[in-house]
């Protein structure tokens, strides 16, 4: 028993170190020795921008107004919103827009796939730019986006998500800045050496031609979307400079709600892939690293607690290992009851409450596909 304990600690751990420092690692080595960069141009390809809506007449005509006024040339820019089945005034907001760039397909309630799918099949662009609704685009990231286009090994561009941080900010939206901070610094070295292993949802853009209609609307479509862009030979690069702005969640109960549905989402997207997912070279290692291994981490980390608390009775290594253990989550259960304070937004406390909120909503969403828990229905945090 001691030595399936041990032998538990170890692999379990092992993971756990690979994905967050090995794979890290990994792919800054990889990218001071085999860098591969874009050759961008100044270049304006006509563009779409893919906006589906479902009861966003809060944000619509911000969202209007931010799309339109994006520095890019007024004659190649068309700006689609897909409602799907909204039952609030976001389309007639729309439909009182007079520039002739705006566009609105109204469907019934089908969910965003079909919407996505619906937008794509009318968008007149050669570039499909996906956003949503409740995001603002920095004035120059369309055309920041579109240079890497000149590059025709280069299929989709994924933008930056930013956070906007208020006054006051809970634990829940400071964990989740610095989470997408590390994040995006692991897709830079990502797309230094290839492609990122998919697009991040605010703001990404592809070539329509290799748009690839969504089939399974239990799925996360940004992965759905931008990883066949790779799968088809092209490349998926990361674009710093151009940034999507987004309020970050308030409220960590309602932040961890979602992400139990976005894992269900992301780990369904990945398997969607099929054997593609395990046979396609150094990018199956980015999904599987990046993300497919990372939603398992909440399961590897448990083994290793258990382990731990095994071994601690034979050995003061192993005591030592549980009580740091210990320690950590119980930073973490502080960071929760304090996470509405001045001191719970320290990183102290944040980081330990947002590694926690996140593994275990990862854990609630991979336990949901095991139960066979689909969600197709959407609804945008902004309502």
């Amino acid at each position: 028993m001691n030595a399936f304990a041990l032998l538990l600690f170890v692999v379990s751990g092992i993971v756990v170190v690979y994905v967050y420092f090995g794979y890290p690692l990994l792919i800054w080595i990889l990218s001071r020795l085999r860098p591969r960069p874009v050759a961008k141009g100044d270049v304006t390809p006509p563009v779409t921008l893919v906006i589906a809506v479902f009861n966003e007449e809060a944000v619509i005509a911000r969202k209007i107004e931010n799309s339109l006024a994006l520095d890019y040339p007024a004659d190649r820019l068309e700006v689609m919103f897909i409602s799907d089945g909204s039952t609030d005034r976001s389309a007639d907001i729309i439909r009182s827009e007079k520039s002739p760039a705006v566009r609105l397909l109204e469907l019934p309630r089908g969910g965003k796939a079909a919407a996505l799918n619906a937008g794509a099949a009318a968008a007149r662009g050669e570039i499909l730019l996906f956003t949503d609704a409740n995001v603002d685009l920095s004035p120059d990231s369309l055309r920041i986006m579109a240079r890497s286009f000149a590059d025709s090994e280069v299929g989709g561009v994924s933008g930056k998500k930013k956070y906007m941080v208020r006054h006051g900010a809970d634990t829940t939206e400071v964990g989740e800045n610095l989470y997408w901070r590390w994040d995006q610094w692991q897709k830079t070295l990502e797309s230094e050496i290839g492609s990122i292993f998919a697009a991040d949802g605010t703001l990404y853009a592809i070539r329509r031609s290799l748009y690839v209609p969504i089939e399974d609307p239990a799925q996360a479509d940004d992965i759905a979307i931008s990883a066949r862009v790779v799968l088809q030979g092209f490349r998926l690069v990361f674009e710093p400079e151009a940034v999507a702005w987004e309020e970050a969640p308030v409220e960590g109960l309602d932040e961890f709600k979602r992400k139990v549905r976005v894992t269900n989402h992301s780990v369904r997207a990945l398997l969607n892939l099929g054997r593609k997912l395990w046979t396609s070279g150094f990018y199956s290692v980015e999904l599987i690293s990046h993300k497919l291994v990372r939603h398992l981490i909440p399961f590897f980390l448990i083994a290793v607690l258990l382990s731990s608390l095994w071994l601690a009775a034979i050995s003061m290594l192993f005591a030592a290992l549980l009580l740091l253990q210990a320690g950590f989550y119980g930073i973490a259960l502080a960071g929760t009851a304090l996470r509405k304070t001045e001191l719970g937004t320290t990183r102290v406390f944040s980081v330990p409450y947002y590694f926690c909120l996140v593994n275990a909503a990862a854990l609630l969403g991979v336990l949901g596909i095991a139960r066979g828990r689909r969600v197709r229905a959407w609804n945008p945090r902004s309502t």
